[in-house]
């Protein structure tokens, strides 16, 4: 599957770059068929062109997350702005020859300018961090809870461990009574001394109830290429007194559970095992990487339950496909069913690409507040 989609990419890239070469041979002869150009004017035209093209390449290559999506996106912009003139040029200008033909150089021009400032936007989303908060009412006799909830931090992406620090500093300024971390704390990328150091800042945090985490399906891994094994980043989590959670269950207080799911990429128990023991008068909290199992949590008597995974759609369209084709129970937000609030946060991050468009990289403050009744 994957290298299928890689050739898919690989493919789009190199007529993209054709398309991009041809755009900028025109711009160089100044809008004149390269055929009625003498053969010393079209090398000319040829290399002065092909110099943007091999530069986009060779960054392509040695920073690919950085420089392929905006590649793609100059392209796409690229077209449909040419798509767009030729309407104009054939239908709204009339029919004098000199009004016929719009400037050689404006689709390029606005191509390159549009999709500089929707990148710039993209990344500027993906690494500015907002506060989101929720509340949420329940019937039942609890305390007051806050939650800080954070996921996808996939280290290295948008910031390092020193960068991760500070966001912890941020969210323990909120006064949370506990941080839950709902997976994809790092990925494939995620160098070994950036883990230490942002799990040694959890470990700084001060909260009454801790910290706690569900694994993703990025923090296993999907091949041998991070200098630092699941098994250690769990082993520096119980040095720094982070509570791992898989398929497991921990009171919170006298009123609340909190129930940990392993990421359904793993070998897991069904969620209504893991809670046929729990007193119903409790309020349970589920931590669940993946929004994928919303029908069999509602079934359970889950009270809420927290996911991360889809970075809120990271990129148009992915959001709206991705609702189309059901690939998730929810892409962003909060949704009730039955009894059971469902919240999905996009992300404290981005995986790979430092870009979001049509969504925020965020944390969630999320207050559980007590009915009176």
């Amino acid at each position: 599957m994957f290298i299928v989609l890689f050739a898919v990419i690989f493919l789009i890239l190199l007529l993209g770059l054709w398309y991009l070469f041809l755009r900028f041979r025109k711009i160089f002869s100044r809008g004149i068929d390269p055929k009625t150009l003498s053969k010393k004017e079209k090398t000319r035209c040829s290399v002065l062109a092909a110099v943007p093209v091999v530069i986009m390449t060779v960054l392509c290559v040695v920073r690919p997350y950085i420089f392929i999506i905006p590649l793609l996106h100059l392209i796409l912009i690229w077209m449909i702005l040419e798509c767009v003139s030729g309407l104009i040029e054939k239908y709204l200008l009339g029919k004098n020859e000199k009004k016929k033909k719009m400037p050689f150089w404006l689709t390029g021009a606005l191509a390159l300018l549009i999709t500089g400032v929707y990148m710039s936007i993209a990344y500027y989303l993906a690494v500015h961090v907002v506060e989101t908060r929720y509340e949420i009412h329940t019937k039942k006799d609890v305390p007051a809870l806050r939650i800080a909830l954070i996921a996808d931090s996939h280290l290295g992406a948008c910031f390092d461990g020193e960068g991760f620090a500070e966001h912890m500093k941020t969210i323990e300024e909120q006064k949370p009574d506990l941080l839950v971390i709902s997976g994809d704390f790092v990925d494939d990328d995620s160098k070994r001394k950036d883990m230490v150091r942002a799990v040694q800042a959890l470990g700084e945090m001060d909260l009454p109830y801790g910290v706690f985490y569900v694994p993703g399906n990025h923090d296993v891994g999907y091949g041998n290429s991070r200098d630092f094994t699941y098994e250690e980043m769990l082993d520096e989590m119980a040095r720094n007194h982070v509570m791992v959670l898989e398929d497991e269950v921990v009171e919170l207080g006298s009123g609340y559970y909190l129930l940990g799911r392993k990421d359904r990429s793993m070998e897991r128990m069904d969620i209504s095992d893991l809670n046929q023991d729990l007193d119903p008068d409790r309020f349970l909290i589920v931590l669940n990487h993946q929004p994928n199992d919303y029908k069999a949590e509602e079934a359970a008597g889950c009270d809420l339950v927290l996911s991360g995974h889809t970075h809120g759609g990271q990129m148009f369209p992915i959001r709206p496909i991705g609702e189309l084709i059901g690939a998730n129970d929810a892409t962003y937000g909060v949704k009730k069913k039955g009894n059971t609030t469902f919240i999905v946060t996009s992300g404290i991050a981005d995986w790979a690409i430092p870009y979001k468009s049509g969504t925020i990289s965020e944390y969630c403050l999320i207050d559980v507040i007590p009915d009176e009744t």
